[in-house]
C-alpha cells in the first residue's frame, strides 16, 4: 500500500483507477480519455506513458507523456513530480498542452531545461455546446470523407496543420505518422469536408477525440480563397449535427485567443467559453 505521496508509470492493471480520474472532467480530458479507452495503459499501444500521482495510496493526478505532454487533474504537487520525471527522461514531446493553470505551472518548472519554446499560446479558450444552433442551417454539402478520398483530404489537412502549428506535419518522418492519424479519423468516420465540383476541399473538420460523454472537434479549416464567404458557420453546424447525434452529448473545441474570426464563428454556432487551455510548442 502506498502511504505517502509518490509518482510512477501506470500499468495496464491501473486502468480503472485512471479512468476514475479522467472522468472527473470529461470535457477537458476528452483527448486523453479517448486514447486510454481505445488503447488502455500499455505504452506501446497508448503511444506513450501514463504517469500517476498518488496521495495516501489514492491515484489523484495523471500526466500523459507521448507526442504531447498533457497534465490531467494535476495538483501543484503532482505537477512538480511530473516535471521532475519529464526532466529526467528528456524532452520527447512536440508540445505541452492542457488546462491553462496546470500547464503553465508545468512549463514554469520545465522551461529552464527545455526552453526556449518555439511558441507559447497561454490562453486558448475551451468552448462547448450540447445543442445545434437554432438560426444556422447545417451545410448540406458537408459530408463524411470516404476511405478512397485520402488523396483529396490530405493536402487540406497538411495546409491546416502548417497554418495552425507553424511547421509542416510532413517534416521529420515524411508525414507517415500524420498520414496514419488522418487515415485513422477517416476510417472511423470522423473526418468531414465540403468538396467543390473540381474535387477541392473548401471546408473541413474532424471529430478528433471521442468518448461517450464528450467529443472534441479539431482541424477546422476553410480554403484561403473561400474565406469570408460564410462557409464556416454552416460547415461547423453540419459537423456539430453529426457529433451530437452520433458521438457524444457534449461537443468541445479549443481555439487560439487571437483568432477572432474563428471565435466569432464558434459563438454563432452556439459554443460558449467554459475555460482555457494552454499550448507550448517546440
Amino acid at each position: 500500500m502506498l502511504t505517502q505521496t509518490t509518482s510512477r508509470v501506470l500499468e495496464p492493471s491501473d486502468l480503472d483507477a485512471a479512468l476514475v480520474v479522467l472522468d472527473r472532467d470529461p470535457v477537458a480530458n476528452a483527448f486523453v480519455t479517448a486514447r486510454v479507452q481505445v488503447a488502455g495503459l500499455d505504452p506501446w499501444r497508448l503511444g506513450g506513458e501514463m504517469w500517476g500521482w498518488y496521495e495516501d495510496g489514492m491515484l489523484v493526478s495523471l500526466c500523459y507523456a507521448g507526442a504531447n505532454l498533457v497534465p490531467v487533474c494535476a495538483t501543484p504537487e503532482a505537477i512538480r513530480a511530473f516535471a521532475d520525471r519529464a526532466r529526467r527522461a528528456g524532452r520527447r514531446c512536440s508540445s505541452i498542452v492542457g488546462p491553462a493553470e496546470p500547464t503553465a505551472l508545468l512549463w514554469k518548472h520545465l522551461e529552464p531545461n527545455w526552453g526556449p519554446a518555439r511558441e507559447v499560446r497561454a490562453h486558448q479558450p475551451l468552448m462547448v455546446t450540447d445543442r445545434l444552433p437554432a438560426d444556422i442551417e447545417p451545410d448540406p454539402y458537408v459530408r463524411r470523407i470516404r476511405k478512397d478520398e485520402m488523396e483529396t483530404i490530405m493536402p487540406a489537412c497538411v495546409a491546416m496543420f502548417t497554418e495552425e502549428v507553424g511547421v509542416s506535419p510532413l517534416a521529420g518522418d515524411g508525414g507517415l505518422l500524420y498520414q496514419a492519424r488522418v487515415a485513422e479519423l477517416v476510417g472511423a468516420g470522423r473526418s468531414f469536408a465540403r468538396i467543390d465540383e473540381d474535387g477541392k476541399v473548401v471546408f473541413k473538420a474532424e471529430i478528433g477525440a471521442a468518448t461517450g460523454k464528450a467529443c472534441q472537434i479539431q482541424g477546422v479549416w476553410v480554403a484561403p480563397e473561400h474565406r469570408g464567404k460564410g462557409l464556416a458557420a454552416p460547415g461547423m453546424a453540419a459537423v456539430l449535427r453529426y457529433a451530437l447525434t452520433e458521438v457524444s452529448p457534449v461537443v468541445s473545441l479549443y481555439v487560439n485567443d487571437f483568432n477572432e474570426a474563428a471565435r466569432a464563428t464558434y459563438r454563432r454556432t452556439g459554443f460558449e467559453e467554459i475555460g482555457s487551455f494552454m499550448s507550448v510548442l517546440f
